[in-house]
């Protein structure tokens, strides 16, 4: 079964960046949506990527401040945040699947990683 490495959360200042990995095993390349879950809420779909193709934005938040991307090479996508908030504190995870179409439904993806806190705050 197809798993998900992330890494790179931790807290960080209003304002600052962080890069999110999210790691694959294998070889193949997957459609890779990022969500979040925060406090208290629901899980939001935020960006999915596909092996080719412009990638694809769900939430009007983050528009203009994160940026997914892909580096095949490494088997890996990526989370650009940037210009942070307080209300980005969240658990964000990588979805993937093996359909070449993004989605922003959380049921449409079958593997999962574990997730990697961001804390934004002075």
């Amino acid at each position: 079964q197809l798993q998900l490495t992330e890494s790179g959360g931790g807290l960080v200042q209003p304002g600052g960046s962080l890069r999110l990995s999210c790691a694959a095993s294998g070889k193949d390349y997957y459609t890779t949506a990022w969500f979040r879950r925060a406090p208290g809420k629901g899980r939001e779909a935020l960006l999915c990527i596909m092996n080719g193709g412009a990638p694809a934005y769900y939430s009007d938040s983050v528009r203009g401040r994160f940026t997914i991307s892909r580096d095949n090479a490494k088997n890996t996508v990526y989370l650009q945040m940037n210009r942070l908030m307080p209300e980005d504190t969240a658990i964000y995870y990588c979805a993937s699947r093996r359909f070449n179409v993004c989605s922003s439904g959380a049921n449409a993806y079958a593997y999962w990683g574990q997730g990697t806190q961001v804390t934004v705050s002075s």
